[in-house]
């Protein structure tokens, strides 16, 4: 399944990230927890940004200044109506070549729709594409081999996948990366995040 494809599935159900059906605090904790391990506050990227502008708010109370990136053109037209003063761009995150330089990347509950064989690729840009110290935390399926599935339980079929816990952590240890930290946040689910931080 191809992000496009992944974007359309999406404009069908924006409305699930409306407020006042979305629970406006899901990566918030997260997000602070790596925030924390910034040492420079200048441009952020959220990738998959959707359209509740949550972590929008809480990079630019944070001192950040925000960009976001979404393959939904409903996702997005709602993010702008949110953040008019934000830039944002509708692109396929396989495709798109990233601007410039970011101190501080997040990829929550996005990257893991891309396609098994651009994991790698798409991992290997968002890191090269942050400034030295500069911090990435992304969620995946923290499962223990590489997989990939289909899955309809929002309504229009979505595509999963991910290298794994311990593909994850290689790639980021082999892209001079040091893991700052690594959780199954809602265990049993298997829904995980790691916070990497650039060393150069």
């Amino acid at each position: 399944m191809e992000p496009l494809e992944i974007g359309r599935a999406y404009n069908r159900i924006t409305e699930r990230w409306e407020r006042e059906n979305f629970d406006y605090s899901n990566g918030i904790e997260q997000h602070k927890r790596a925030i924390a391990f910034l040492k420079n506050k200048g441009k952020a990227l959220d990738v998959g940004c959707g359209s509740t502008g949550r972590f929008m708010d809480l990079l630019l109370g944070d001192g950040l200044t925000p960009e976001g990136v979404d393959v939904s053109e409903e996702m997005i037209t709602q993010a702008r109506k949110r953040h008019p003063e934000q830039m944002f761009y509708l692109q396929d995150i396989c495709t798109w070549d990233i601007p410039e330089r970011y101190d501080f990347i997040t990829a929550w509950d996005s990257i893991w729709h891309i396609p098994l064989n651009q994991q790698k690729t798409v991992l290997t840009k968002l890191i090269s594409s942050l400034k030295k110290n500069g911090v990435f935390i992304f969620s995946f399926g923290g499962t223990d081999e590489v997989g990939k599935h289909v899955d309809n339980t929002m309504g229009p079929e979505v595509y999963y996948s991910t290298l794994g816990v311990a593909g994850f952590v290689r790639l980021i240890i082999d892209l001079d990366c040091t893991v700052r930290h690594l959780e199954y946040d809602q265990y049993p689910e298997l829904h995980s995040y790691v916070i990497a931080q650039k060393l150069n």
